[in-house]
């Protein structure tokens, strides 16, 4: 049994997870029951796990993708991160199961990794980039002055009375629905 501690802050960890099952045995295991039974979060030792963002892959649907590929671009992993890890996973065979940290729904908690699961390896992905630079022109700025209608500018003016032409055909719909 594999120990592996989940931060519930954690926005960035991939963790991945080979399957050692049959495929016919595969879906089984991987989906959740109607009667809210579900195996894989038995094989995790989850006490929390969210399904919409559990990822099983068989790993001959990816053709001539290695699996390290996959991972750097589905999950936004830098190659870097991989490393020497890179022949290991692209060695795999079968089916894995991916688990971003939105599959635990920020919660703490600490995985009791049992078989048919054995844990591969949890790489980081890359942080998000700034969007842009903030604008440093006076321009930019804008003013808060001048509160009157003669600081209104055309743009605004349109924009105003677009809404009240948009509020007014509302109205109108609701009064001929009702």
């Amino acid at each position: 049994m594999t120990q592996i501690d989940i931060n519930g802050s954690d926005a960035s960890t991939v963790h991945l997870f080979r399957l050692d099952l049959p495929p016919e045995a595969v879906e089984r295991f991987t989906a959740m029951a109607g009667t809210g039974e579900w195996p894989l979060k038995y094989g995790l030792g989850a006490t929390k796990l969210r399904p919409g963002f559990v990822e099983t892959v068989d790993l001959r649907d990816l053709g001539p993708m290695p699996l390290s590929q996959y991972l750097s671009e589905a999950y936004d992993l830098p190659t870097k991160a991989l490393g020497a890890d890179r022949a290991r996973i692209d060695a795999l065979t079968g089916h894995v199961v991916i688990l971003p940290p939105q599959a635990f729904d920020s919660t703490s908690q600490t995985l009791n990794v049992n078989t048919p699961l054995s844990h591969v390896g949890s790489w980081s992905a890359a942080p998000a980039k700034a969007r842009s630079a903030s604008l440093r022109s006076t321009s930019a700025e804008g003013s808060l002055s001048g509160g009157g209608e003669s600081s209104m500018t055309g743009l605004s003016r349109a924009i105003l009375i677009t809404a009240l032409a948009l509020a007014a055909l509302v109205v109108l719909v609701l009064v001929l629905v009702l």
